[in-house]
């Protein structure tokens, strides 16, 4: 396994291209399982999950072709209603395929997801919205089996305890495409990546009338076809380099981004002392307000409230800014694993409850942490670059399933940031047992 080497106190600057979004191409290849035709897609993220996905649908027995490390060609005319668990197990999202298999085959047998360290993160609203179309569904030997020989229009409530879900509304608008009848999603998820999957949809001859609203409508059809569709930026990527630049007292530019899509974070980085200025071409630029960083307070929800896949990132970037600020975590109220590695870094962190509450305004100092997960990771990485003398990063495999060339792109602005094998980690961080 790799580990990262940062020498923090460097600040950044200079431009940065933005990557596809890692949440929106992986529902788009299962989408593109709906038809029997070939689809491309484009500006896909070059990440690990990407490849998990690409592995599993052509276990399917789609043709899977890379044709650039972001673009490719899916032909899924002669695929299998079932995915093998050493495959699946790797990535939860691969739940999305439980929708394409059904509506285009009649049936589908995925194994469960495993469990996830942010917290537990259920299957019961994509199971219920199945069932809602008129699907069969019985877990067995940890298999969730799907009969939908006769998907059928219906009215399904999408929110769940945490708020809408994401994946599950991509599940029903997928099924919902090839039901028979109307189908109304009332509390659907509005993420940019779900606008994203009904624009290719409707590429691909669906029909769906709401998008970017809390309730869809989709007409079933009768078949769909192939299409060529480009995927959209990453906000969580655009939002990760715009704490670099605040965490560093730097000034970047993201080309290629969304800013639009950036909600809520905006307006708290804006509160917190941060200059965004977008132009009509896609580019944000960044950088500290001359007043300096002021403290915040965050609540995540889903979008267009403040993400939850920011909230690590930006307790990272509390640390740095004077004064007390409160980051409550509503999404998942247990994703907190990054604090214990912050402190080792030492910041000044309580956790209560749901909330934690950062004292902000002291350096950071470098120390070797432990990355649990993609976003924690991230955010230990930009605490690494605030931070005196030297961080080391450890099992930034999570990294690399969710931020393309991540090191590349920092070093370009200016980070002193190195990819490291696992045995360049000094002896003294290496635990001794006798």
């Amino acid at each position: 396994m790799d580990v990262f080497k940062i020498i923090g106190g460097h600040q950044l600057s200079g431009i940065v291209q933005a990557s596809g979004s890692k949440n929106s191409a992986l529902p788009l290849f299962a989408a593109s399982l709906l038809t029997e035709d070939e689809s491309i897609i484009e500006n896909v993220p070059d990440l690990s999950d990407i490849q998990f996905m690409a592995e599993i649908i052509a276990d399917l027995g789609a043709e899977v072709e890379k044709l650039d490390p972001n673009t490719w060609r899916i032909n899924p005319k002669a695929i299998v209603h079932f995915a093998p668990y050493d495959l699946v197990r790797k990535m939860r999202a691969s739940i999305c395929l439980l929708g394409p298999l059904a509506a285009r085959l009649g049936r589908a047998e995925i194994p469960m997801p495993g469990g996830c360290v942010i917290g537990n993160r259920p299957i019961d609203l994509h199971i219920r919205a199945l069932e809602s179309l008129g699907a069969k569904v019985e877990l067995k030997g940890g298999v969730v089996q799907i009969d939908a020989a006769n998907l059928k229009g219906a009215s399904i409530f999408m929110g769940g305890r945490h708020g809408s879900t994401v994946t599950g509304t991509a599940n029903a608008i997928m099924a919902a495409s090839l039901s028979q009848g109307t189908t109304v999603l009332d509390g659907a998820a509005c993420e940019p990546e779900i606008v994203d999957l009904c624009e290719m949809l409707t590429k691909m001859g669906a029909i769906i009338q709401g998008m970017g609203s809390h309730r869809l409508e989709i007409q079933g059809v009768s078949k769909l076809h192939g299409c060529h569709h480009r995927v959209i930026p990453d906000r969580i990527e655009t939002a990760t380099y715009a704490i670099a630049a605040g965490i560093t007292n730097g000034e970047i530019c993201i080309q290629g981004c969304q800013p639009k899509h950036l909600g809520a974070f905006a307006n708290v980085m804006q509160e917190c002392g941060m200059e965004m200025e977008s132009s009509p071409d896609g580019n944000l630029s960044i950088k500290v307000s001359p007043g300096g960083l002021k403290p915040f307070e965050v609540i995540t929800l889903p979008y267009p409230g403040f993400p939850t896949d920011l909230q690590a990132q930006t307790t990272a970037l509390a640390c740095v800014v004077p004064g007390l600020s409160i980051l409550t975590e509503r999404v998942y109220p247990s994703r907190f694993m990054h604090v214990p590695e912050l402190l080792r870094m030492g910041a000044e962190i309580s956790l209560e409850g749901s909330s934690a509450i950062v004292l902000g305004g002291k350096k950071l100092k470098g120390a070797p942490v432990m990355a649990s997960d993609l976003r924690a990771s991230a955010a230990l990485i930009l605490a690494g670059l605030a931070a005196q003398d030297e961080t080391w990063v450890q099992r930034i495999y999570h990294l690399d399933r969710g931020y393309d060339q991540f090191e590349t792109k920092l070093q370009a602005l200016g980070a002193d940031v190195e990819r490291l094998p696992e045995e360049a980690l000094p002896k003294s961080f290496i635990p001794q047992f006798e």
